[in-house]
């Protein structure tokens, strides 16, 4: 484990700290998300930390998938500015700069935040996944890393965690494409296995409807099952940490959970209509992690989803 204390960064590194905190854009992109990004229930110096990961991983996404003209030379410029900020060097790009202070403190390496950068690299060539396990690949560089991230805020990193993170991060992410499917569409990418999507003889077309088709529904309930299963064999990783830790991380698997029952409660109809969790129920799962994962061990993987 590396404690929070030491950083490849220079000690006389620059920070801007006006740069830093919630601006209110970031603040409201964190609240459309499906999990508690910095919950209030956390000290200030760990919502801080956590905001500037989330703001860097927000803007690489938002390089990738908004900005309009050369996309790959947007992410080539964050990627020098990592450089940059890990020679000791004044970042020029603000995100870049907010977590001066976060890679500093908590002695976070560089290879989480170039494999994010690597797979919005990758969305701009890669559209398509054969396979389940094709877009697991594509989950180690997309969602994986921010579970890395996590622990380094926390001080918490260790073999056994990284792995029980990387499952419940590739189940976020699974959850994720199951709610986009008619955005990612429209921006000329599907992540939904293809095989699956001819086993169910389920075009493409249909995920440019106005409503799901029941053979998409179909594909779109197995990438929930499937999504489910990894979140039951990640999240005891939650049993394994203490104090705010415990509290973050439980967060994040609450919200896999509750993003789960709304689709299963929406029939997985993801066209029609935005499928996210209610507050309540996000909740009401969270309070249940807790309670359930008191103990190294504990049973999760019976608890139902909110």
């Amino acid at each position: 484990m590396r404690s929070c204390l030491s950083c490849p960064v220079a000690d006389n590194f620059p920070v801007v700290q006006s740069e830093r905190g919630h601006s209110r854009e970031l603040a409201e992109k964190a609240r459309r998300e499906n999990f508690p990004v910095a919950s209030r229930l956390l000290p200030r110096r760990h919502r801080d930390h956590l905001m500037a990961v989330y703001g860097f991983a927000r803007s690489v996404d938002d390089a990738g998938d908004d900005e309009p003209g050369d996309r790959l030379r947007l992410l080539a410029d964050i990627e020098a500015d990592l450089v940059r900020l890990y020679a000791g060097q004044a970042p020029k790009l603000a995100p870049i700069r907010a977590l001066a202070r976060t890679v500093r403190e908590c002695g976070i390496p560089a290879e989480p935040f170039h494999r994010l950068v690597e797979a919005n690299r990758r969305d701009q060539t890669v559209t398509r996944y054969e396979t389940f396990d094709d877009l697991l690949g594509y989950c180690e560089l997309s969602a994986n890393p921010v579970g890395h991230l996590v622990l380094y805020v926390f001080g918490e990193v260790s073999g056994p965690r990284l792995a029980l993170s990387d499952r419940v991060c590739s189940a976020l992410q699974v959850i994720e494409h199951c709610q986009d499917v008619g955005e990612d569409y429209r921006r000329g990418r599907v992540y939904l296995p293809g095989e699956d999507l001819r086993r169910a003889g389920c075009p493409l077309d249909d995920l440019s409807a106005a409503a799901t088709s029941p053979r998409l529904r179909r594909v779109v309930a197995l990438q929930a099952a499937r999504a489910g299963r990894l979140l039951a064999e990640g999240q005891t990783i939650v049993s394994s940490l203490s104090g705010f830790a415990r509290t973050a991380v439980a967060g994040y698997v609450a919200g896999g959970h509750a993003t789960l029952a709304a689709l299963r409660g929406a029939r997985y109809d993801v066209l029609a209509r935005t499928v996210r969790p209610r507050r309540a129920r996000l909740l009401a799962a969270w309070a249940r992690v807790l309670m359930t994962m008191r103990w190294p061990g504990a049973g999760l993987q019976r608890l139902p989803s909110a």
